[in-house]
């Protein structure tokens, strides 16, 4: 059997998504590799199971398992050595759920949106309670990753300044792990390339044409020519998707 990658979106603290998904995909080798796009924690109820079972994979699977570091991950490192009030408190970010399930707390109900106040404090003293070995394991995840198949960013790339992209390796860190620039999604030529961050329903649809855009779900995986986004809002109500390369077949936890 020839060598496959399989590439995981973003997952967000669904950790039964995650679950799901990974039990339907099909048995690995070790010809095979699973690329991961970041974004573990957040939003859904159980960030640290989510952690613990990507960090524990390697020794279950026989496939290479690459895991990239998401902007979320990047803000919890920055936070863990001086707290970013702005990032950890948006209720948006979701940063209270990952205090609750890395703290020991229950999960946020469902009619809650964030923490109650007299639990800030704590939350904000990151060091505190957010563990030093999972900070240093985020830390040390790879910004991209690139192999035969395809070239796989947590968020895009940084432009070259002649009207085309620059190779992962020559971006800055604020571009693959940020960026959202429309020109990219509409303009992007060259190596197949994976990318997660931006939820695949905000993605443009405009070389679908007028016809497949009336049949099209604007929460499946998003596909333009050598182009993936793989985001389809584990964590944020929606699922968890998975792309074979090359096959390209996509694999989901609905």
């Amino acid at each position: 059997m020839s060598a496959r990658t399989f590439v995981v979106g973003d997952i967000h603290g669904d950790l039964e998504a995650l679950t799901r998904l990974l039990d339907k995909l099909p048995t690995f080798t070790t010809d095979d590799t699973l690329v991961f796009l970041g974004d573990y924690v957040d939003r859904g109820p159980h960030p640290k199971g989510v952690v613990d079972l990507i960090r524990g994979l390697s020794a279950t699977t026989p496939a290479k398992v690459v895991c990239l570091r998401g902007n979320h991950e990047d803000e919890w490192c920055q936070s863990y050595e001086s707290p970013h009030a702005p990032f950890l408190v948006q209720v948006a970010n979701g940063c209270a759920a990952t205090f609750r399930s890395f703290s020991g707390g229950k999960p946020l109900e469902s009619d809650e949106e964030t923490i109650h106040v007299d639990e800030y404090p704590r939350m904000l003293d990151v060091a505190s309670w957010f563990p030093a070995d999972v900070v240093e394991w985020m830390k040390a995840l790879p910004l991209w990753h690139e192999d035969d198949h395809g070239i796989y960013v947590h968020a895009g790339l940084q432009k070259d300044g002649a009207g085309g992209w620059k190779h992962p390796r020559d971006c800055d860190p604020q571009s693959l792990l940020w960026m959202r620039e429309p020109s990219f999604y509409e303009g992007y030529e060259g190596k197949r390339l994976v990318f997660g961050h931006t939820l695949v329903k905000e993605l443009p649809l405009g070389h679908l044409g007028t016809f497949k855009k009336l049949f099209d779900d604007p929460n499946d995986v998003w596909v333009r020519g050598q182009l993936i986004g793989l985001d389809t809002g584990a964590g944020k109500g929606g699922f968890l998707s998975a792309v074979e390369l090359p096959s390209m077949k996509v694999y989901e936890s609905r």
